[in-house]
């Protein structure tokens, strides 16, 4: 039978063993929070380089719904009504929007990494809400992917955001916020 023919030279046949993967990235580079900062901000996203994080939020969430999951109880300004997970789908996309912190940031792609840690909650939080504001300190800031990579524990979850939620169609016309937050504003805490 045909069926059998094809089996037993499929069984038969020999494969070449696979080649060892080259794992000696260059694990720095030149990127910093200059850098990404401005790649970043190629991605649509409002960047601000801050020294004192309750202050920008009270200029930026004065009057908002803000769902804020583990930060720092400084980031909890007066003036804004702070929603606490666990939250039901609809409380979630009533939001006015979500305030973040991140695992770590790539500069050489303007990437931010979130993996569900401190300050980042579930991945939902962060996909529902219209307005991102996301916290990153200098010190999370990577060079390189590679370099991003080996400082993350790789059986989390882990988000890649870069910009704001974004598609094109066939004609290549942008949209945004299909899938996510149509605006991401970036906290760069020097």
């Amino acid at each position: 039978m045909a069926r059998d023919e094809i089996l037993r030279r499929i069984r038969a046949a020999r494969v070449p063993a696979a080649a060892p993967a080259i794992r000696n990235y260059n694990r720095t580079g030149p990127g910093g929070v200059e850098l990404f900062a401005e790649r970043v901000a190629d991605y649509r996203a409002i960047v601000h380089v801050v020294t004192d994080v309750p202050a920008k939020l009270r200029e930026l969430l004065p009057g908002k719904r803000i769902v804020a999951p583990d930060v720092p109880s400084s980031w909890l300004i007066d003036g804004v009504e702070w929603l606490r997970d666990p939250l039901t789908i609809d409380e979630l996309d009533g939001a006015d929007g979500v305030l973040t912190g991140c695992a770590v940031a790539i500069a050489d792609t303007g990437t931010i990494v979130l993996d569900g840690g401190e300050a980042q909650g579930r991945r939902a939080l962060t996909l529902l809400p219209d307005y991102h504001v996301c916290v990153v300190r200098a010190d999370q800031v990577a060079a390189s992917v590679p370099e991003a990579l080996a400082r993350l524990e790789p059986t989390r979850p882990l988000t890649f955001i870069s910009g704001p939620s974004a598609t094109s169609d066939i004609e290549l016309n942008r949209v945004e916020g299909v899938h996510g937050p149509r605006t991401l504003e970036v906290l760069i805490v020097t």
